[in-house]
This record gives structure tokens, C-alpha cells and sequence, in this order.
């Protein structure tokens, strides 16, 4: 399969909608409820302009986007360094095991070093067992004395 990666971009907001709503139907399938908040509108919204919340990759076959990860950045003050955080990364179903994914993830890597940075971070959904075993096949590791936090405002 010909693909290109290249960094997301304003056009791509619909196709970006079409995925991320098949990246929510699976989680459902596996018994991660919720629904996302996120569409075309808000892709364009937080993800461009003076102040973006969010940057990204897509996975481009010159008709179709196959897949997808954004990212944001952070900083790690042990390390003294940024942190490239992975928000979502979706590959579509019939276009998995093809190196897409591991493709993302690796560019997303080379962005970091390129921005000074020392560590590629993101979560994983417990019960997301396909994800994790792809995660761990890649060389991640799990840091397990950490809890992931948050705050609803």
C-alpha cells in the first residue's frame, strides 16, 4: 500500500470526523463508554489558528485518510525537556497490520527529537488489550507507580 504521512491540516476535517467517530464506535465495542464531543467544527476550531490546542499526523493515500494521531505538547521538569503527549491515534479497522500505525507513532518520535524534547507520552484505556500489546511492540513501557489524574471544569 503507497501512503504519505504528513502533518494534519484544515481540509482534512471531515475525514478526521469520519475517524474519530469509528475510534469511538470500537472503544463502545469494548466497553469504554462515552461520547466525544469532537467534530469538524471542533477540530478546526481548537486544532489551528493563533493559539492551536493540538497539532497532527494523518496517514494519506492520495484518496482517502486511513489514519490518524494528534498530539499536544507538554514539559518535564525532571528532564528539563518537552514531552510530546499522544491524545488519540486511530487506525481504521480494514487498514491495521499494515505498518500505519507504528508509522505514526514513529514520526510523532522524530517531532519530539526535533523539538528538543525527551519523551513520548499518552494513555491507554485498560481494557484497550489490542492497543496495549501495540504499544509494547513498539518498545513502550508502562510507568506503573504513576496514576492518571484529572479535574472536570
Amino acid at each position: 500500500m503507497r501512503f504519505s504521512i504528513r502533518r494534519a491540516a484544515p481540509e482534512d476535517a471531515e475525514a478526521i470526523e469520519s475517524l474519530e467517530s469509528e475510534f469511538s464506535d470500537y472503544l463502545e465495542s469494548i466497553d469504554i463508554p462515552g461520547e466525544s464531543a469532537f467534530s469538524a467544527a471542533t477540530y478546526l476550531r481548537d486544532g489551528f489558528g493563533p493559539d492551536p490546542a493540538f497539532s497532527g499526523l494523518v496517514v494519506d493515500t492520495g484518496t482517502e485518510l486511513l489514519a490518524y494521531l494528534l498530539y499536544h505538547w507538554g514539559y518535564e521538569v525532571e528532564d528539563a525537556a518537552r514531552i510530546l503527549y499522544v491524545i488519540d491515534l486511530f487506525v481504521r479497522r480494514d487498514s491495521r497490520r499494515q505498518g500505519l500505525g507504528r508509522a505514526l507513532m514513529e514520526k510523532a518520535v522524530d517531532i519530539c527529537r526535533e523539538r528538543g524534547g525527551s519523551q513520548v507520552c499518552w494513555s491507554v484505556y485498560a481494557p484497550n488489550t489490542s492497543a496495549l500489546r501495540f504499544y509494547v511492540g513498539l518498545g513502550a513501557s508502562t510507568i506503573e507507580d504513576e496514576r492518571f489524574m484529572h479535574i472536570r471544569v
